[in-house]
């Protein structure tokens, strides 16, 4: 068959699935599934790929389900994060955030963008793939993966590293309006403490404000956040710096604080990274209080929590840049299966946020790409909705993308 007969046919498929495809979306947003609470989603989608016929499913350790298609020599992983964040005031909802209601071409509630809409669209991918009897150069694994949320990558660090999973090439189903994304800035965060001396409320001028301190401190964070510059190719954009959030204690509210800490997100744009952010930290605060920069207490914490599954698990809070090179074949194989499908070439872009390609490409310099159902202002927003027709779009994409692959060498 040829690779324009096999696009035609992935098409047909995929438009024949679309109402199950949907279905498939409105059953997972229907389970809560917040970080490390996974368990009845993962227990739901393993279920749903063994009776689909998925080659093998299995659960890893920390939660993640993990779904295979294919025997082939090289290994693709497909990946979607499958659990979300809280619903905020549900007061600002028109639905039940987890109605997963279908109406009008959306679907509805928590998850149906950021980031289960992917999952679905995996689904119906692989089902794709073994009603074609798909037998080239790829394995495929379709990735349904956990603790995303709080703390994105950490559940392929320990796929890579601890289960030996290292696939050749990746791509994530993150949102991206169905637009080829072929990376994303990285992010890291920081702690600074600081230290004044306490007094007593009356008399301000005996002590040292850890508070005022603070106060400067962050206003230097405005200061460098201001200085930081776009990458090289002003591709992923200027770096930012934001103070998230500033606690100051002292020994009763009528005293001089003498403890201060201030909590800082740093996205990373392309060249940059942990080393070089924690000193523009340390010598702008150090210049803000009249310190020497190496005293100035700036350091990066680490996460550690416990998987559904029972494993405990942790890392740094750093998640390095990544983009793939335009040329690469990867980006190349998605193009052409885009065009394959849709007869014109897809929009190459970037996301905005983070995903867990900080961890498959960033860490470990595995070439990536992205392609996903629904809109980043949908993800952490209240009324979020997914668009049918994008589930449809992306089922067809993601298996078009592997015979483009086998059509590449």
């Amino acid at each position: 068959m040829s690779i324009e007969a096999i696009a035609k046919d992935i098409r047909k498929r995929a438009e024949a699935y679309r109402d199950e495809t949907a279905k498939i979306l409105s059953d997972m947003v229907k389970i809560k599934s917040y970080s490390s609470e996974e368990e009845d989603v993962c227990k739901h989608i393993a279920a749903l790929c063994e009776r689909l016929g998925f080659d093998e499913v299995k659960i890893d350790p920390l939660g993640s389900v993990l779904a295979r298609v294919g025997n082939g020599r090289k290994i693709m992983a497909i990946d979607a994060h499958i659990d979300t964040v809280e619903t905020g005031d549900v007061a600002q909802w028109n639905k039940d955030p987890f109605s997963g209601d279908i109406e009008d071409g959306l679907v509805h509630g928590r998850g149906s963008t950021d980031q289960k809409g992917g999952a679905a669209a995996m689904v119906t991918a692989g089902r794709i793939l073994k009603d074609m009897n798909y037998a080239g150069d790829w394995t495929i694994w379709f990735t349904f993966t956990v603790m995303e949320e709080d703390c994105d990558g950490m559940c392929w660090k320990y796929l890579i590293e601890e289960e030996g999973l290292v696939p050749d090439y990746a791509l994530s189903t993150e949102p991206t309006s169905c637009r080829l994304t072929r990376g994303h800035r990285g992010r890291m965060e920081m702690e600074v403490t600081l230290k004044g001396v306490s007094a007593h409320g009356s008399a301000p001028e005996r002590g040292d404000s850890a508070a005022y301190k603070a106060a400067r401190a962050a206003l230097a964070m405005e200061e460098l956040n201001t200085d930081l510059q776009p990458d090289e190719e002003n591709f992923l954009g200027k770096g930012t710096v934001v103070v998230s959030q500033i606690e100051v204690k002292g020994p009763s509210q009528c005293a001089v604080p003498d403890q201060a800490r201030l909590y800082l997100d740093r996205r990373l744009t392309w060249g940059e990274d942990a080393e070089l952010a924690i000193g523009q930290v340390k010598e702008k605060i150090g210049k803000a209080l009249g310190m020497k920069p190496e005293d100035v207490n700036c350091v990066m914490p680490d996460y550690a929590k416990t998987g559904w599954m029972g494993t405990a698990y942790s890392q740094e809070l750093y998640f390095p840049t990544w983009k793939t090179d335009e040329h690469h074949p990867l980006v190349q194989a998605g193009v052409a299966g885009y065009k394959g499908l849709y007869d014109e070439a897809p929009l190459i872009d970037k996301w905005t946020f983070s995903t867990n390609m900080v961890s498959v490409s960033g860490r470990h310099g595995i070439s990536a790409i992205g392609f996903g159902p629904g809109d980043e202002d949908q993800a952490h927003a209240p009324n979020e909705v997914n668009r049918v027709e994008d589930l449809v779009i992306c089922s067809a994409f993601y298996a078009s993308l592997i015979y483009a692959l086998d059509a590449n060498g």
